[in-house]
């Protein structure tokens, strides 16, 4: 029997529960290796980069070494690991590092590489790892989560370096099953009418612009007939490591505040319902997109603190819809102990709430950027008047080509990757929504969703999301509204042309249409 064969087969047999059962449970062992056998060591590759070493307690480690003038591409060792039964798991990767002269990288997922690799028709190719690792360090621990996709194949763990050069060692690879499958409850029948915050019969707008114009909200309410905006509070997104002085943070928060006051009162005047969006949270995110809120006990303490202030601010306000605890999460490492994690962090802060503010609907996200995959584990919370929101960016290759720099067009509908893109499609990445509003009788937002505008296709897409938000009785807002031009309906598709086009474009046309079976509240 083929050595690596045997070992995954002892692994997998090590993991099965006592009773018979093969649903993988809490803290089974997925994986684990120390490189310490000969076994354990020739289950890897070799590379010529790669050297078996001492080092982590005296052990035997794997070391990778790229001199300066080989740092361009990836020096990886590669391997398989079958996922099959862990699909819709949540698996925790843990290892031992130490780094010598590590080069920084042009991108903070690129450098020291402890990474999981598979494929997913319905998620795309996944890569996961731990974000920002390059430098000088001794041993430290390198640690990610991932929830495997159901179609997930092809699996791999990489170790090694990219777009880097120096010296990395690895030991004590181990992965574990954080959580198994959430088994969602049979539909209730006849079920009354779900919590959703309003009479209306739908609400239908866009996320609003990084700042206040009366303008803005006047055109939005009275000429294209929308009835709700959601509110942005942003300031340095994308930007690691920022929002980290309290003070300084707070300052700005409240002059958001007091510009959202203004915003208020014009959205009385206009017939639009407000989203309290508070889309930078104190202590901003880490390179890993980890958001310290889920990480630092001072950072989650003043979120809730805050939440309680804005609570108090505006209770009993009519034209608030609802307050948007946090905008898409990200928890690649587990929380510390003693601080809750993205979907307690969103609790405690609604709990506080509900002590101010019986009454005002609250938003509950997500994780995985508030994305439908990240429903796949989502449970339900203890807050009264609450309502899920998702957002929506599949596939990623389609809807942000272009955003991040050079691209390849891809066109919708169509093949893209190794599926072929369609309304269908987009029902099935939006299905485990869906089984989470069937099961729970809940109801759901749809608060982001959009296709750069010059995406072949970006009409279509959008048609396609909201037809099935519509079928599904969802709420929901496009993003953005007069805000960065990439997301413009009142721009071309010309990238290079930053100026609004003279004439309806038929993105803008496919909103107004909708818009107009708006009811005002």
């Amino acid at each position: 029997m083929n050595i690596l064969i045997g070992a995954i087969i002892l692994v997998l047999a090590s993991v099965f529960r006592a009773d018979g059962g093969d649903m993988p449970q809490p803290n089974d062992v997925v994986f684990q290796t120390g490189f310490d056998s000969p076994a354990e060591r020739e289950a890897w590759p070799p590379a010529d980069f790669a050297r078996w070493d001492t080092g982590y307690q005296g052990t035997t480690s794997l070391c990778i070494t790229v001199p300066s003038a080989q740092a361009s591409g990836g020096h990886m060792i590669r391997l398989p690991l079958d996922l099959a039964r862990y699909r819709r798991c949540r698996l925790l990767f843990e290892c031992m590092a130490k780094a010598d002269n590590v080069s920084k990288p042009p991108a903070s997922y690129l450098g020291v590489k402890f990474m999981l690799h598979y494929q997913s028709k319905t998620a795309g190719p996944i890569w996961q790892n731990e974000g920002d690792v390059y430098g000088t360090f001794d041993w430290r621990k390198l640690e990610f989560t991932s929830r495997i996709a159901p179609d997930a194949t092809d699996g791999e763990i990489d170790l090694g370096l990219q777009e880097s050069s120096g010296t990395v060692w690895f030991d004590a690879v181990k992965i574990t099953v954080l959580n198994h499958p959430v088994v969602r409850p049979n539909p209730p029948a006849n079920p009354p009418p779900a919590f959703k915050g309003h009479d209306l019969p739908r609400l239908r707008g866009v996320m609003s612009p990084g700042v206040f114009r009366d303008e803005d909200l006047r055109v939005l309410g009275m000429e294209w007939k929308a009835n709700v905006i959601r509110w942005q509070m942003t300031r340095n997104w994308g930007r690691a490591g920022t929002d980290r002085d309290l003070a300084e943070y707070d300052r700005w928060l409240d002059g958001k505040l007091d510009e959202l006051d203004k915003a208020l009162e014009a959205c009385r005047r206009y017939g639009l319902k407000v989203v309290v969006d508070m889309h930078s949270p104190p202590g901003g995110r880490y390179p890993n997109n980890d958001l310290a809120i889920f990480n630092e006990p001072k950072y989650q303490d003043h979120y809730v603190a805050l939440w309680e202030k804005i609570a108090r601010r505006y209770k009993g306000n009519p034209v608030i819809w609802g307050y948007d605890l946090v905008n898409e999460p990200v928890q690649n490492a587990p929380s510390p102990p003693g601080v809750a994690d993205y979907l307690g962090a969103q609790v405690r802060a609604a709990k506080a709430i509900r002590k101010i503010d019986p009454k005002t609907p609250i938003f509950i996200e997500a994780a995985e950027w508030d994305s439908a995959e990240g429903y796949r584990d989502l449970e339900p919370v203890d807050v009264p008047n609450v309502i899920y929101q998702v957002h929506m960016y599949v596939p990623i290759e389609f809807t942000h080509q272009g955003v991040f720099g050079k691209w390849t067009p891809a066109t919708y509908p169509g093949k893209i990757g190794n599926t072929y893109w369609n309304k269908d499609q987009l029902r099935k990445v939006l299905q485990p929504v869906r089984d989470f509003q069937l099961a729970y009788n809940v109801h759901i937002y749809a608060g982001e969703f959009s296709a750069i505008r010059w995406a072949p296709g970006a009409v279509d897409y959008l048609r396609d999301c909201i037809d099935l938000f519509e079928e599904y009785g969802w709420d929901w807002t496009y993003h953005a509204y007069r805000e960065w031009d990439g997301w413009s309906v009142e721009h071309d598709s010309d990238p290079q042309n930053h100026q609004p086009s003279r004439e309806s474009t038929d993105r803008k046309k496919l909103l107004l249409d909708w818009f107009a079976k708006d009811v005002k509240p």
